[in-house]
């Protein structure tokens, strides 16, 4: 297995990470295509094996479940200042106010209920897992900043968004001396290309690590194309900037061309 920084941090991470989406109990939240805790704990046991040290996982990942499996299996076969944990925080875990986004009430309760289901004391790497429309975005870098001085992650970083707003939430955190986003977790594949564009340039530019989530086109890259499965049938492919609909429109190009990337590279490990 071959490490690498974390971007411009000294984290050390395996190229390749272990996304856990996948794991949870199907009846919880909205993955019903998910595997159970008996079957997930041999993939991330054999993950281990391998010499992968990078999980990334979600507190909306089956309403939780994805980190409960993620974190008994970790105290099972690994030494938790060994492994990097990744967690995610934005969507909806209860109904009602302040039940999901990214306002400081929403951001200090869900990363403490993510420390407890996933049975630690603090998370490598917390990430904003979309942009949240509905709250300013000083308020939510100054919430992560005080649960990285609280002890409670190590890292900060962010998922799917715009380049133009990534670049805001950069320069506001250099701004007030806030802790800075070190990561970018977007979709990057080559049936969509778009963060070749104006993301990944950002991030080389910037020194962000990047985590591309689905790299193999939700299997599109690796089967045949007319394959089925529970997952393709129940969980349609999501767009690739979730935003409301009253936001500003913008445009983007799904270019399948088998042509070169004619910018520097951004560090990069890749979720799976």
């Amino acid at each position: 297995m071959e490490y690498v920084k974390l971007g411009r941090t000294g984290l050390e991470v395996s190229r390749i990470c272990l996304g856990c989406m996948s794991y949870g109990v199907p009846d919880r939240g909205n993955h019903a295509w998910s595997i159970d805790e008996a079957e997930s704990r041999p993939f991330i046991q054999r993950a281990l094996e391998g010499g992968i040290n990078f999980f990334d996982t979600a507190n909306r990942y089956s309403l939780g479940s994805s980190e409960e499996i993620l974190g008994r299996a970790i105290r099972d076969f690994a030494r938790r200042d060994e492994v990097v944990i990744a967690t995610k925080v934005y969507g909806r875990m209860r109904q009602g106010p302040n039940g999901g986004g990214l306002s400081r009430k929403a951001i200090m309760r869900e990363i403490d209920d993510s420390l407890r289901r996933l049975g630690t004391d603090y998370v490598d790497l917390y990430q904003i897992h979309r942009w949240d429309y509905d709250t300013q975005i000083e308020e939510t870098l100054e919430a992560l900043h005080d649960i990285v001085k609280a002890g409670k992650a190590r890292y900060i970083g962010a998922s799917s968004m715009h380049a133009w707003q990534f670049a805001r939430a950069l320069g506001i955190s250099e701004r007030h001396g806030w802790t800075r986003f070190v990561s970018m977790q977007n979709l990057v594949n080559l049936l969509y290309r778009e963060e070749e564009r104006e993301m990944l340039p950002l991030c080389a530019a910037e020194g962000i690590g990047v985590i591309p989530w689905r790299p193999q086109a939700r299997g599109q890259l690796t089967r045949d194309w007319d394959y089925t499965s529970i997952r393709t049938e129940t969980h349609p492919a999501d767009p690739p900037l979730a935003r409301p609909a009253r936001a500003r429109p913008c445009f983007s190009v799904h270019a399948r061309l088998p042509c070169r990337m004619a910018h520097p590279r951004a560090p990069q490990t890749h979720a799976v």
